[in-house]
């Protein structure tokens, strides 16, 4: 079985990468993970032509997984366009990915446990996209965020790889209880929790109510709501974004692996997935698009003032899974996905490409201490140009294609939290040309500013890093006009079948194509105004930002201090939290529990051993007395016993 094989492969390859790292060695490892995720990508072409182009859908069933009274499920691996399109665009990615790495890890000393790690978090990604049930996604969901854990933390001797790996598990694992409450709210509702099952049960529980920690309140909802705050955490949505930027703790490839078409995309699948559910919640519906947009606008304000290049790039992912949400929340599910996938090669393509400069400039990540290198390294500055002309939405770029469909679908949608997305997404778009093209001005032009040594040992990277560059380019340049059509034009309905539900009257793709002229027009021309003051900026009048920054200090601190929503966190809840404890081990575990249980029995000994030792002083006359007091007392004992 085909479909079987995709899944498992990559999970093969982490386990004789992982237990077998040793024996087969470096080479051997990089070897299998590759070879294995390469033949899983390949079928999943196959799998991709078979099922979204010929619309052979199906669900194979491949053991019972839970038999528990009336709960019964098996795992299955569920085919249908949404799940051949994200299983393309994973494996396909990852492959890549893989394939840079052996360039870019090649002097490190870990390499077999690097790879195990990185087809582990594949694996676990192909799990949860072509799951059938809502049980088997959570496993390949909590599976990611483990994956990631050990990703973000693989350089395990740094302080900030270990903070930043244990921040991103905590932060989502806020999201995941909203997930898990939504299972349960959905296994509570329809008594099932097979998508099949539930999606041909929603329409008849459209109505209902149901009471959630003591509120009465429309249950669909109320269930959207939760999951909705699932795919928050693990897409990075604002609120629970704070562990984003910090997983650039972890090696570039992680980097792009984990931000490009993996983890923070499986948020934007759920919500797709969860069309059937959403479409009946319009409430939730909105909730998705007001966060969607806020977080687009608020990622890209930050993405304005970072220095670090991997940052900058972290922040536009931030971003642009806004841009997904909201298309999301409008009802343009098709959009959503169309530029999840678009958004996969460029973005893959951006941090890969920051990767081969760092790789290039002895490991420095500030863009202030580049500069000056676009002629050393000129195959990395090409593919950056086309990345960053991807992301800023230029023609014929492919997020031009997926970026105008989300905005225009959001015109389309005729509604107050269509027209706010709208706007917002427009301002994140201007800004979106300025930072990309800051990154590319900052790195590339200008005077250097690295010291010479540095400067001494610029060199472009092996081609093992250069040919998955060029591959990502083609499908940053293409993607966008060859998915078109069959994602979000006219043959869309024909393309996604019964993947994706869109309730009459909720069309805003439809909507979208019929929008004014000057609504299609207002993204590129904001896009090109953000390079035009971009190149001004820094390549015409250099001393002009900071200038700016003179002028509007407040303001760049707070953008650089990212809203300080780390600080605000830190003191609601890390600091209450740590004092509690400390005062908790203080007064629970220092003075009642080991004061009165092990510490406490230990003095009360060493009390009574002190006392008793007192007696044996050596005297003879001691003893003799002692003897004497004890005789005493045997008779008195024996003569009282004998009245009695």
């Amino acid at each position: 079985m085909i479909e079987v094989a995709i899944v498992l492969l990559p999970l093969a390859g982490a386990i004789i990468a992982g237990f077998f790292g040793r024996l087969i060695g470096n080479r051997g490892a990089q070897l299998v993970t590759c070879c294995l995720l390469g033949l899983s990508a390949i079928l999943s072409i196959v799998i991709f032509v078979d099922v979204a182009l010929s619309g052979n859908t199906r669900v194979t069933e491949i053991f019972t997984w839970i038999d528990s009274g009336d709960l019964e499920l098996s795992w299955a691996v569920k085919l249908d366009t949404l799940s051949a399109v994200m299983l393309l665009v994973v494996t396909v990615i990852s492959t890549l990915i893989h394939v840079y790495s052996i360039g870019y890890m090649a002097h490190d000393k870990s390499i077999p446990r690097f790879f195990a790690y990185l087809s582990l978090f594949t694996f676990f990604m192909l799990a949860l996209v072509t799951a059938d049930n809502f049980v088997q996604m959570f496993f390949g969901w909590e599976g990611v965020g483990l994956a990631s854990y050990l990703l973000i933390g693989f350089w395990y001797d740094r302080p900030s790889a270990n903070a930043a790996a244990i921040k991103a598990f905590l932060v989502n694992r806020v999201g995941d209880v909203g997930f898990a409450l939504g299972i349960l709210g959905t296994f509570v509702l329809f008594g099932v929790v097979g998508f099949d099952q539930v999606f041909g049960a929603v329409s008849g529980m459209a109505d209902t109510n149901f009471v959630f920690i003591g509120i009465e309140g429309h249950a669909l909802t109320i269930i959207c709501i939760l999951l909705f705050i699932g795919a928050m955490g693990k897409s990075a949505q604002l609120g629970l974004h704070t562990w984003l930027p910090d997983a650039m703790e972890g090696p570039t490839p992680v980097s792009a692996l984990i931000h490009a078409a993996t983890m923070v995309t499986a948020g934007v699948f759920m919500v797709v997935r969860l069309s059937p559910m959403f479409e009946y919640a319009p409430i939730a519906l909105q909730m998705v698009t007001y966060v969607g947009a806020a977080t687009a606008l608020f990622a890209a304000t930050v993405a304005l003032t970072q220095t670090d290049i991997k940052r900058v790039i972290a922040y536009s992912t931030c971003s642009q899974l806004g841009y997904m949400f909201f298309a999301a929340g409008v009802s343009a599910y098709s959009a959503a996905i169309f530029h999840l996938m678009t958004h996969a090669f460029f973005k893959a393509l951006l941090f890969l490409a920051a990767g081969s400069v760092i790789h290039a400039m002895s490991d420095e990540q500030d863009m202030r201490k580049m500069g000056g290198i676009w002629r050393l390294i000129p195959v990395t500055y090409g593919v950056m140009w086309v990345g960053s002309l991807a992301l800023a939405g230029i023609p014929p770029f492919a997020g031009f294609f997926s970026k105008d469909m989300i905005l225009e679908a959001a015109y389309g949608a005729a509604s107050t939290h269509g027209m706010f997305a709208f706007w917002l997404g427009v301002a994140a778009a201007f800004m979106t040309a300025f930072y990309s093209w800051r990154l590319l001005l900052m790195t590339f032009h200008g005077q250097p500013r690295a010291d010479a040594k540095v400067m001494a040992h610029v060199h472009e990277s092996p081609k093992v890093m250069l040919i998955p560059l060029l591959v990502l380019a083609v499908g940053a340049v293409f993607a966008g006009y060859v998915g078109y059509e069959a994602f979000v034009g006219e043959g869309r309905v024909d393309f996604w079948r019964a993947a994706v539900l869109v309730l009459p009257g909720n069309d805003a793709i439809a909507a979208g194509h019929h929008v004014p002229t000057w609504v299609k027009v207002i993204p590129l021309v904001m896009a090109v105004a953000g390079i035009g003051l971009a190149y001004v900026m820094y390549m015409l009048r250099p001393g002009l930002p900071a200038a700016l920054v003179a002028r509007v200090r407040p303001l760049y601190l707070f953008l650089l201090n990212k809203w300080y929503f780390d600080e605000l966190y830190d003191a609601i809840f890390v600091r209450p939290a740590r004092s509690l404890g400390a005062n908790l081990w203080r007064s629970g575990d220092g003075a009642l529990i080991d004061g009165v249980g092990p510490d406490g029995i230990a003095a009360a000994t060493r009390s009574l051993a002190r006392r008793a030792s007192r007696l044996q002083t050596g005297y003879l006359y001691h003893y003799a007395f002692a003897m004497l007091v004890g005789v005493a007392g045997l008779i008195s004992w024996y003569l009282f016993s004998q009245v009695g």
